[in-house]
């Protein structure tokens, strides 16, 4: 008897649980990443940021290479004797080149890199609180799913939440 009174309860236990799962999973969601990523407010005016910042670095990239340019045509006319005396500045120019332009394009992918993880996070952090004030148990990534229904799509709901923040 109280084997069968353990099995009952474990059973009715069980399906409480499992009802409790089912409730729970019934609510679920999928975010367009792609499209709140760059539907972004945040998101254009890093762009127009870092757009206006590698003009800077391509002008100023380009000014030195003319400078280094000129000095080498220069540098194509001068007797033997004067080539080796100036053979080290053109080398040093040519290094000092090579040295901005790897340390500017480091600076501009490492700053890509941050603003984009800061995107990300913004809309990590609005896709959850949305979800824990809406009520859904899941909230996917379209990119893994065969198939979603549009009814069950909140992109526009996460990308009106984030543009409303600025």
């Amino acid at each position: 008897m109280k084997k069968l009174l353990v099995v009952l309860c474990g059973v009715l236990l069980s399906v409480f649980v499992l009802t409790a799962a089912a409730q729970a999973a019934d609510k679920i969601a999928f975010v367009n990443l792609a499209r709140a990523f760059s539907e972004y407010s945040k998101t254009k005016d890093f762009d127009k940021t870092l757009t206006e910042k590698e003009k800077n670095y391509t002008a100023e990239r380009d000014k030195k290479l003319n400078e280094f340019n000129a000095l080498k045509d220069k540098f194509s006319i001068l007797s033997d004797k004067e080539k080796e005396a100036k053979k080290g500045e053109l080398e040093n120019k040519a290094k000092a080149i090579k040295d901005f332009i790897s340390q500017r394009e480091g600076e501009l992918r490492k700053e890509q890199e941050d603003k984009m993880k800061e995107v990300l996070k913004d809309i990590e952090s609005t896709v959850k609180s949305y979800a824990e004030k809406e009520g859904y148990a899941m909230v996917f990534n379209d990119r893994v799913l065969v198939y979603q229904g549009k009814n069950l799509d909140i992109t526009d709901q996460i990308v009106g939440i984030l543009n409303k923040k600025k």
